[in-house]
């Protein structure tokens, strides 16, 4: 099961369904003005460089673009979206000081594409700890997701480490959703991008919430050139992981605030 709730639900609400079914759909999170714009923004990088990152994992008529924030500075409205950092670090906050940002990709699925490989993305980290969650990640939908373009596919429950070899397709579920809409997952949850049987392009933003004491799978001080981060809000900054994890992680002598930026 995926429950779909509504933007205005209660965060417990969310919290539980995510909890307990390790993905739930939080629909018109966003507003059609944000999403319109974030998409404007992109369009010229998908179009110069889209086709950069395609291979047997990512297909091979998915566009995918990577530090988005350097790209659209649109996009940190959702990926900064108040809620989903209340849920984020509802998630994280049981294990580490602060979280901080993974990493945020753009995917835009083609007509013809086939379904992802079913993956975990927290299977970058080379250990599992029971009941802990290492990230957490949110799919904007920037355009309508159905099960006929490719709308993501989520293993519900998923999250309790089972091997993806006993995976059917019975257990799949497609999370269908409107335009603005945000699906919240763990990084422990079986997913992976589904086939686009339909004539025009699925667009979707993903961004990942690690433990702040982790390394982030992008690393954000060199992807995100240091002029264009100088510019982001303090908590965008801090975000990106410009600040001490505790007393002893990521010090800086420089800035004994802990925020790394001026």
């Amino acid at each position: 099961m995926l429950r779909t709730l509504d933007k205005n639900a209660a965060s417990t609400e969310i919290l539980q369904a995510l909890n307990e079914d390790g993905g739930v759909i939080v629909v018109n999170l966003g507003s059609d003005d944000v999403v319109d714009q974030v998409s404007k923004e992109l369009r010229p990088h998908y179009d110069a460089r889209g086709t950069e990152h395609q291979d047997d994992f990512n297909g091979y008529t998915t566009l995918r673009l990577y530090a988005v924030p350097a790209l659209s500075r649109t996009s940190l409205d959702l990926i900064a979206h108040p809620r989903v950092l209340e849920v984020a670090g509802a998630v994280l906050h049981q294990h580490c000081d602060n979280f901080q940002l993974g990493s945020t990709t753009a995917i835009e699925i083609h007509p013809g594409e086939k379904n992802q490989v079913l993956h975990r993305d927290g299977d970058i980290y080379p250990i599992k700890i029971p009941d802990v969650e290492f990230q957490v990640s949110a799919m904007w939908a920037l355009n309508e997701f159905t099960e006929e373009n490719g709308a993501t596919r989520v293993v519900p429950g998923s999250h309790d480490l089972r091997s993806i070899d006993d995976v059917t397709e019975d257990d799949v579920i497609q999370a269908a959703m409107p335009k603005g809409s945000v699906l919240f997952y763990m990084g422990s949850t079986i997913h992976g991008g589904g086939a686009n049987k339909t004539d025009a392009p699925r667009n979707g933003l993903i961004s990942t919430y690690s433990l702040g004491w982790l390394r982030q799978e992008d690393n954000q001080y060199l992807s995100i050139p240091r002029d264009t981060a100088d510019s982001f809000p303090e908590h965008v900054r801090r975000l990106l992981g410009y600040q001490t994890h505790g007393q002893c992680l990521g010090t800086y002598p420089g800035d004994p605030d802990g925020l790394w930026l001026k």
